[in-house]
């Protein structure tokens, strides 16, 4: 992961980002490790509490799994959650721009 952060989203959700782009290019696979979140925090100099917030939203997804005393994996179903949540807002924004054009295509006027 690079540590670039960009200041338009919080860094705990450029995190959960970097990390659903990872499950989903296949760096990280079903079963996988995350690294730690001292690891994490300690590479990009970020609090401990940031990166655990967003581990938690990746937990919250369905995207990884917690093991008590073991860490967090990627979880079976990782990469189809992460294909779903990762295509919500690309949806959304496809509908949004094609809706103005199919309605105008659509749209019939009433005869006189």
């Amino acid at each position: 992961m690079d540590p670039q952060w960009n200041d338009s989203l919080p860094i705990y959700r450029q995190l959960r980002d970097r990390v659903v782009a990872m499950i989903l290019e296949g760096v990280l696979k079903e079963g996988d490790p995350l690294p730690s979140v001292r690891s994490v925090a300690a590479d990009f100099r970020v609090n401990p509490l940031t990166v655990l917030k967003g581990y938690q939203q990746l937990v919250d997804e369905q995207l990884v799994e917690k093991r008590r005393g073991r860490g967090m994996f990627v979880s079976s179903d990782g990469l189809v959650n992460a294909g779903r949540n990762a295509a919500r807002p690309l949806i959304s924004f496809m509908i949004c721009a094609a809706w103005p054009a199919w309605a105008a295509r659509r749209y019939v006027p009433p005869r006189v």
